[in-house]
């Protein structure tokens, strides 16, 4: 069900995707909800089809087919507002969900009771050869007390320091879903530095422990859902001053309750100031 304006929650569901319930607003990121999409497989449980009801808006990072993904958006109940970077909005649109908003970063709009900012990321470009290249993204999703980092994919770049003191919760990816990362992509090592620089309450490792491609989870062994507990350990040494929480696929949370002794909105306190 919807959340109400009281409540804020944060329940990450694999991969990238995760579904921010902020200021009575549910917006869903990222969304690879299929048992199978081209060549990877999903080795957590499915989404149940009522975690997913009364979504307003999912918020599409860039172009590759782990992040995009045609049947997932399809799926979706209602007919919630698609936002997607400059050049991906006719492949959206194929999704017939509601309406579709192009965006690059700089650029920032309102949906519900949230703002988004949508910020830059340093990530590969192309979803086909025969499609333009299209830049990634992430957002800053605020409402009047609370902000959330979604970095979607992205390596380590400087840049992310202009996001320190204005992010509650940074979602970091720390991951992959093969046997070794490509370039554009952040390690728990590189997204603890990026904790370091950005500052949040709380950041919790997204992209990791999900997806493998057809026959190659056994191969991978433990270090399939390695990442989550090494970037623990390098936020530690790296951003001490962090709190790194781990969700399992499915795992949720209460925003209100992530910070020990003090509202959730820290960026809002005169000491953030």
């Amino acid at each position: 069900m919807p959340t109400t304006g009281e409540q804020s929650r944060l329940t990450f569901l694999g991969h990238s995707t995760a579904l921010i319930e902020m200021n009575g607003t549910r917006i869903l990121t990222d969304p690879a909800l299929g048992h199978v999409m081209w060549s990877l497989r999903r080795h957590v449980p499915l989404v149940s089809g009522t975690a997913l009801e009364g979504i307003d808006a999912v918020f599409i990072s860039h172009g590759h087919f782990d992040h995009l993904d045609l049947p997932s958006l399809r799926s979706l109940p209602g007919r919630p507002e698609i936002v997607v970077p400059r050049g991906l909005g006719q492949v959206a649109t194929a999704a017939r969900l509601g309406v579709v908003h192009e965006v690059a970063p700089g650029d920032r709009l309102r949906i519900g009771g949230i703002d988004i900012e949508v910020v830059a990321a340093a990530h590969g470009r192309h979803r086909l050869p025969w499609i333009a290249g299209v830049a990634a993204t992430g957002c800053l999703l605020s409402s009047a007390d609370s902000a959330i980092y979604f970095a979607g994919d992205t390596d380590l770049f400087p840049a992310m320091a202009g996001l320190a003191g204005r992010v509650d919760l940074a979602l970091l990816p720390v991951g992959g879903w093969g046997l070794r990362l490509g370039r554009g992509h952040m390690d728990p090592e590189r997204a603890a530095a990026a904790a370091a620089l950005i500052r949040p309450a709380v950041a919790v490792p997204i992209h990791w422990g999900t997806l493998a491609p057809w026959g190659m989870r056994r191969f991978a062994g433990p270090g399939f859902g390695a990442p989550g507990a090494a970037f623990v350990e390098a936020v530690a040494r790296l951003a001490p001053t962090v709190r790194a929480l781990v969700l399992a696929p499915g795992g949720s949370v209460e925003l209100g309750a992530l910070v020990d002794g003090a509202p959730f909105g820290r960026r809002n306190s005169p000491a953030a100031r």
